[in-house]
C-alpha cells in the first residue's frame, strides 16, 4: 500500500487546491490537460500496471483531483471500489500435440492463461465449426448439425464477410462463450495468413508469458465467462494444416473459401488433440476510482450517466534494453486527463446537470476490460446507469476534424453525438479500421453487454489523422515510446474534452434517457425488453 502522506500526491492536492481557489475556469485549458498527462505518464509511476505501486499512486492522484473538485466519493466508504483478483500463469510453456507433432506456447501458438490451476492433461477429438459464430438473428449458426460436447472446437478467426465492424468484433469475441455453451472442452482459433503477417508471434512473445487475471466473485471463485472450456489457444497455418490432414477439406481450401466470402459447413476432424499445461495462482487487488456528481432534478437524479476512462497501463516490459517503462501517455493518461477536466467543467459550469454523473477511472482494462466488467456487475450506485461515455486513447497529435463514434448508431446517443459534433464543426465518420475490432476492445463494451447504450469516440482519419493514427499503432502503441516525447497537440486535447463534455452534458440534461434503436443488434441481444426509438432514416 502507498503511505497516506506520499509527498507527490500531497503536491498534486496542493496544486489542485490552488487552482480551485482561483476564479472558475469555464474553458478547457491545454495546461491542465498536459499537467494530468505528464503526472500519470511519469517514469515514477512505472507504467501504472494494475496491482502495482505505480497504479496505486495514480489512483490516489485521481481521487485527490475528485476531492479537490468537490465531488462525492462513489464507493461505499470512499473513493475506491477495490477489485479482488486471481493472478494465474503457466509454470512452463504449455504444449499441444497432434499425432507425433508438438506445438509449444509462445513459439507455435498462444494459449490463453487459465484460472484453472494445477496440472491439466486433456485429450479429445477435434471438430471444425467454421467461424464458430452463433447469431440466429443474422441467420448464422456455424454449429448447426454438430455435436461438440466433450470435443475440441477448431474455428477460423474473425467473422463471416458482410457484417458491420462492431457486430463482427462482438461475434469474434463471443466464440469462447458459444463453444462453452455447446459443451466443448477446448477451443483453437486459427488465424488467417494475412492476420499472421500483420501480428506475428515474434511481436507478442513477451505478452504471451504475462500472467492472466480474473476478478473474484462473492463465492470466492474467479469469474469465468466460458465455464467448462479447459483451454483456449490461437494458432497459425502450421497447426491448421496438421489438424486438417485427411479431413473433408484442407486447411488451405477452407481459408480460401472464407476469403471469398463462402460459408463452409462444419465437420469432424480426424485427429485427437492432446494438451499439457501446469499453472499456479496468487491473489491481489486493484481499485476502480469512482466519484459522483449528484443530479439537480429530483425526478432524474437516480438516473446516472457514466463517464469512464481506464487508469491502468502495461507497466514495465520484461524484454529489451534501455527504457522499458510503457508510460501509457496516449493510452490512457490522455483519457483520464479528459475525464478529470470534463468533471471540472461539470462543476464549474454553474449549473449542475439534471441527471447524476458517475465518474470512473477503472483498472485492468489492459488485462481484458476487467475493472469495467467488475463495476458493471457490481454497481456502486443505487440508481440506474442510462448511458456510458468512454474515453480511451484519443490520438492527440494533430488537429482532428472528424471522429469515429463507436456504438453511436445503435441508440439515440447517435443523435446526441451528431449534434455535439456539429456544434464544433467536427464530422462523424464510419469505422476506418474494421480489422482492429475496436468496438469490443475498450471498457464501454462491458456496459453494452449489460444492456446500457454506450459511445466511445476515436479521433478520425481526416486532416492527416490516418498517418498519425497508423504511426501510433505501429510505433508507440503498448511500447515505451508512448510517452511525453510524442508531439502532443494540446489544443486538440481541449477540443476532444469539449466534445465529450457536450455529449455527456446532453445525456445528463435530456428529457428522455438514451434508448436503443429499433433493430439494433446490441439492443436486441442485451436489452430485448427495453423500449426502443425508431431507427434513423439511413439505417432502416
Amino acid at each position: 500500500m502507498i503511505p497516506a502522506r506520499f509527498p507527490i500526491v500531497l503536491l498534486a492536492l496542493a496544486l489542485s487546491g490552488a487552482a480551485s481557489a482561483q476564479a472558475p475556469a469555464a474553458d478547457f485549458t491545454a495546461e491542465r490537460l498536459r499537467a494530468h498527462v505528464a503526472f500519470l505518464a511519469d517514469d515514477l509511476l512505472e507504467g501504472r500496471e494494475a496491482g502495482s505501486r505505480g497504479h496505486e499512486i495514480a489512483a490516489r492522484y485521481v481521487a485527490a483531483q475528485f476531492e479537490a473538485l468537490g465531488l462525492s466519493p462513489g464507493a461505499a466508504g470512499g473513493w475506491y471500489q477495490n477489485v479482488p483478483f486471481r493472478l494465474f500463469s503457466m509454470t512452463a510453456p504449455a504444449t499441444l500435440r497432434i499425432g507425433e507433432r508438438s506445438f509449444v506456447h509462445g513459439r507455435d501458438l498462444n494459449f490463453r492463461q487459465s484460472p484453472e490451476t494445477g496440472r491439466l492433461r486433456l485429450e479429445a477429438p477435434a471438430v471444425f465449426a467454421g467461424h464458430g459464430v452463433e447469431a440466429p438473428s443474422l441467420g448464422i449458426d456455424d454449429y448447426r448439425g454438430l455435436d461438440v460436447r466433450g470435443r475440441v472446437v477448431v474455428v477460423l478467426s474473425g467473422a463471416p464477410e458482410g457484417l458491420a465492424s462492431d457486430v463482427a468484433a462482438h461475434l469474434n469475441n463471443e466464440k469462447r462463450r458459444v463453444a462453452a455453451r455447446r459443451g466443448a472442452v477446448g477451443l483453437i482459433m486459427l488465424r488467417s495468413p494475412e492476420e499472421s503477417r500483420r501480428f506475428p508471434y515474434s511481436r507478442s512473445t513477451g505478452r504471451a508469458s504475462e500472467p492472466g487475471l480474473a476478478w473474484i466473485d462473492t463465492s470466492g471463485a474467479p469469474y469465468v465467462d466460458s465455464p467448462g472450456l479447459r483451454f483456449i489457444a490461437t494458432a497459425d497455418t502450421a497447426l491448421g494444416e496438421a489438424l486438417f490432414v485427411g479431413a473433408r477439406r484442407s486447411f488451405a481450401e477452407v481459408h480460401a473459401r472464407a476469403a471469398r466470402g463462402a460459408r463452409t459447413k462444419g465437420f469432424a476432424l480426424r485427429h485427437t488433440v492432446s494438451v499439457e499445461r501446469d499453472s499456479e495462482s496468487s491473489e491481489m487487488s486493484s481499485p476502480n476510482v469512482v466519484a459522483v456528481l449528484r443530479g439537480s432534478d429530483p425526478a432524474l437524479a437516480d438516473e446516472y450517466v457514466l463517464l469512464m476512462a481506464h487508469l491502468d497501463g502495461l507497466g514495465t516490459s520484461s524484454r529489451g534494453e534501455g527504457d522499458r517503462i510503457r508510460n501509457g501517455a496516449m493510452d490512457n493518461a490522455s483519457g483520464v486527463a479528459t475525464l478529470l477536466e470534463v468533471a471540472r467543467r461539470m462543476i464549474e459550469s454553474g449549473e449542475r446537470p439534471r441527471r447524476s454523473i458517475l465518474f470512473a477511472a477503472v483498472t485492468a482494462e489492459e488485462k481484458g476490460l476487467l475493472g469495467a466488467q467488475y463495476l458493471a456487475r457490481n454497481p456502486v450506485v443505487d440508481g440506474r446507469i442510462v448511458g456510458a461515455v468512454n474515453l480511451d486513447m484519443p490520438i492527440l497529435t494533430y488537429d482532428f476534424s472528424d471522429v469515429i463514434a463507436f456504438g453511436a448508431e445503435h441508440s439515440t446517443l447517435g443523435q446526441i453525438v451528431a449534434r455535439a459534433a456539429a456544434r464544433m464543426n467536427v464530422a462523424v465518420l464510419p469505422d476506418p479500421l474494421p480489422e482492429q475490432g475496436l468496438f469490443t476492445r475498450s471498457d464501454h463494451y462491458m456496459f453494452v453487454r449489460e444492456g446500457i447504450p454506450a459511445v466511445f469516440l476515436m479521433t478520425g482519419f481526416a486532416n492527416g489523422g490516418e498517418r498519425r493514427f497508423r504511426d501510433f499503432l505501429a510505433t508507440h502503441y503498448h511500447s515505451p515510446t508512448d510517452d511525453m516525447a510524442q508531439p502532443f497537440d494540446w489544443r486538440a486535447a481541449t477540443r476532444f474534452a469539449e466534445l465529450n463534455y457536450l455529449i455527456a452534458r446532453e445525456i445528463a440534461d435530456g428529457e428522455q434517457a438514451p434508448l436503443w434503436n429499433e433493430g439494433s443488434f446490441f439492443g436486441d441481444r442485451f436489452a430485448a425488453r427495453s423500449p426502443r426509438a425508431p431507427a434513423p432514416a439511413g439505417q432502416r
